[in-house]
């Protein structure tokens, strides 16, 4: 039977193949053991599924990626395609889920950011459970609760992007690894696969999470059946994922935004598999079940954030939330090392039940953290506000005004809210984003752009806050700037959330 566990070269350890056996004697005599295996996954379950309901329309506030999804998921079917074949393919499968939840359920921003919150509480159950089989039920109840109060894990299950369903999926395939390797079975290593390949069309940088797995194989060493077994079924989804590889990477112009590692990130990666390594050295005391965690929860740590830094090297790609699923690890390492700290309380404080110590704990972190989350849910803890921008646009423009976008890109804030920008005249938008399949349309040329804003009186100019706006701009958008300095003079200026909405006159 293969089990987890680290393997000594003297002794191989394994994992517990069913929950009741990773009771060791002294937890048999628990008192506690005839706690009911459901609340450990169902506790925080509920936990993240209230956090990730409160306040999650941000106070009615869009930012700029999730106004990517909002107006793509509202394109037909058809329409997606012709985008995907020019931008957005990594986050193709995404969109046609959302639209179809739009067409059912109506567009809003709980439709939006619903599949998210939903998506992270299945990721907590998962967490919680990997937790119970490996460490017992304890651990599994602190790490899932860890899951569920990490900030990181809080922000994304309010957004309407993609990562919240690839931790979801990352969780989902790390459950599967751990059952598929203690009872092998074909279906099994076929539902790991699949579970593989359908997180990575979500964003296949999530098959970081197959070097992470092959170090855990590696580590309790299941024989070479096993190995080919899991081998095959990675060499599976690879396959399957890249047909998608080959064809994005002809839009990795997209990621050419991404600024080179800084000391500051490489520095918090360290800090963060440092706490990792902590946690698991805390797990791993001698007796202690917790240690059957590291060699699952160290690797998935470890692994994908430092191939990420390492591709950063060549090209510039690392963002904490492409290796968001890393997650689940962290908090797997946090529940062993709690369980191993609540055991050690317990044994001083004997009239004190450990389950309950385990739930004080919870409570403290969500005190502790409870600015953080607060902040979190408001309008300004993301970069921007389209809707806020469209607002201040209703309030300030004329019928008849021109509108302008500086970047083109901020055109989001008329494509989220088109009432908004009702009676106002897209000054030098040729060719409109859906039809085009783009993200922002096609604008005219340069010379075609300064006839135009010189042909009418007053500009309603959206644009990016002097603290976001990028240092460099293409030629047309400095057509844009250098005619409004030269012949227009503000009537009215104004930044909300991250945006600016100015009106312009002719001097």
């Amino acid at each position: 039977m293969t089990r987890l566990a680290p393997a000594p070269p003297a002794r191989r350890y394994s994992a517990p193949a069913r929950d009741q056996d990773l009771r060791d004697p002294a937890r048999d005599r628990d008192p506690e053991r005839t706690c009911r295996r459901w609340p450990v996954a169902a506790v925080p379950a509920a936990v993240m599924l209230a956090l990730g309901t409160w306040g999650i329309t941000r106070q009615g506030s869009m930012w700029r990626d999730e106004a990517a999804t909002w107006q793509v998921s509202h394109r037909s079917l058809a329409e997606i395609l012709r985008l995907l074949h020019e931008v957005d393919l990594v986050h193709g499968l995404y969109y046609v889920i959302v639209h179809a939840l739009f067409a059912v359920f109506g567009d809003s921003l709980w439709t939006l950011r619903l599949p998210s919150v939903l998506a992270m509480t299945a990721a907590a159950a998962l967490t919680a459970r990997l937790g119970a089989r490996l460490a017992g039920p304890r651990a599994g109840l602190a790490a899932g609760l860890a899951f569920a109060l990490l900030p990181s894990v809080q922000q994304y299950a309010q957004e309407g992007r993609p990562y919240a369903l690839v931790v979801a999926g990352a969780a989902l395939a790390t459950r599967l690894l751990v059952t598929a390797l203690d009872r092998p079975g074909r279906a099994r290593w076929a539902g790991y696969a699949a579970t593989v390949l359908i997180t990575a069309h979500l964003n296949w940088l999530s098959l970081l999470v197959l070097p992470a797995h092959a170090a855990t194989v590696l580590l309790v060493r299941p024989g070479r059946r096993l190995l080919r077994q899991w081998t095959l079924a990675a060499l599976a989804a690879l396959a399957g994922a890249a047909p998608l590889i080959a064809a994005s990477r002809s839009q990795a112009f997209q990621v050419s935004w991404i600024r080179p590692l800084q000391w500051p990130t490489v520095l918090g990666v360290g800090l963060l598999v440092g706490v990792g390594c902590l946690c698991a050295a805390v797990a791993r005391r001698p007796g202690r079940r917790g240690s059957s965690v590291v060699p699952l929860a160290l690797p998935l740590l470890a692994v994908p954030q430092l191939a990420l830094v390492l591709a950063s090297l060549v090209q510039p790609i690392y963002l904490p939330r492409y290796v968001l699923y890393t997650s689940v690890a962290l908090a797997l390492l946090i529940g062993a090392a709690v369980d191993t700290a609540v055991r050690a309380a317990g044994a001083r404080w004997r009239r004190v039940r450990p389950w309950v110590l385990v739930a004080g704990a919870g409570v403290c972190a969500f005190v502790a953290l409870l600015p953080v989350e607060r902040q979190l849910r408001q309008p300004q803890s993301r970069v921007d506000d389209v809707l806020a921008a469209a607002d201040r646009v209703a309030r300030v423009a004329d019928p008849g005004d021109a509108v302008l976008f500086i970047p083109a890109a901020r055109r989001d804030t008329a494509l989220v809210s088109p009432g908004k920008f009702s009676g106002l005249r897209d000054l030098v938008l040729t060719q409109r984003p859906a039809p085009s399949g783009t993200l922002k349309g096609y604008e005219a040329s340069p010379r075609g752009i300064r006839e135009a804003m010189l042909a009418v009186p007053r500009i309603v100019v959206v644009s990016d806050a002097p603290a976001v706006a990028s240092r460099t701009a293409p030629e047309r958008e400095r057509t844009k700037t250098a005619v409004l300095r030269e012949y227009f003079e503000p009537l009215s200026d104004a930044e909300v959330n991250g945006r600016r909405v100015t009106v312009y006159g002719r001097r």
